[in-house]
């Protein structure tokens, strides 16, 4: 079974996309392929909420529940316990659809060539955050999204697949984050089924 984990902390707009797009495309029949695990480090989280709606499994891994250590042994047992939440559904793929904490080399590692993540700009371009802003200041004619393998070096991993929007004159940095993100939606599920198609030849 090719199980995907999906990481989230707000929304998981894109993990939504990803799920109905896998059900419509019939990936456990065609891939044996499921999103097996969602996991949010906010308990709050709106994605998180969806998920166990649908009846797909969640957990809270929260970087919040460390009070007693200092800053980085928190972050340490943090990421233990994520990745030990991660590793109990042996998966295939770890997908980061929104997860809004940096993962330090040794968890990278662990994923090495199993970790995707989402990026709001065409990258090499606007690694980091204020993505949209940022490329409206630079007077930028295209924007766009990207799909990469994780790294250690914050998104800088081999590129692959990106979508291309048109930044217009009247664009402010909202309506372009959400032309954008309108097309995260079609990227992200399509990634993952070129690579679930490959993993199958």
């Amino acid at each position: 079974m090719n199980n995907i984990v999906i990481l989230i902390s707000g929304s998981g707009s894109n993990m939504r996309a990803i799920v109905e797009h896998s059900w419509r495309e019939r990936w456990l029949e065609r891939f044996e392929a499921q999103v097996s695990l969602v996991i949010s480090n906010d308990a709050a989280s709106r994605g998180l909420a969806w998920a166990n709606g649908v009846g797909i499994p969640t957990q809270v891994v929260s970087h919040k529940d460390y009070p007693s250590l200092s800053k980085d042994q928190a972050r340490q047992a943090f990421e233990l316990d994520l990745c030990a939440a991660i590793d109990a559904h042996n998966p295939s793929l770890v997908v980061l659809a929104g997860f809004m904490r940096i993962l330090n080399p040794t968890t990278v590692e662990h994923y090495s060539h199993r970790m995707l993540n989402i990026h709001p700009s065409l990258l090499p371009a606007f690694t980091g955050l204020h993505t949209h802003e940022r490329a409206l200041q630079a007077g930028c004619k295209f924007h766009g999204a990207t799909v990469h393998w994780v790294t250690p070096e914050l998104d800088a991993g081999n590129i692959v697949d990106q979508a291309v929007v048109p930044v217009l004159n009247t664009d402010t940095a909202q309506s372009l984050a959400q032309r954008v993100l309108t097309q995260e939606h079609l990227l992200y599920p399509r990634v993952i089924e070129n690579w679930l198609q490959s993993r199958a030849r």
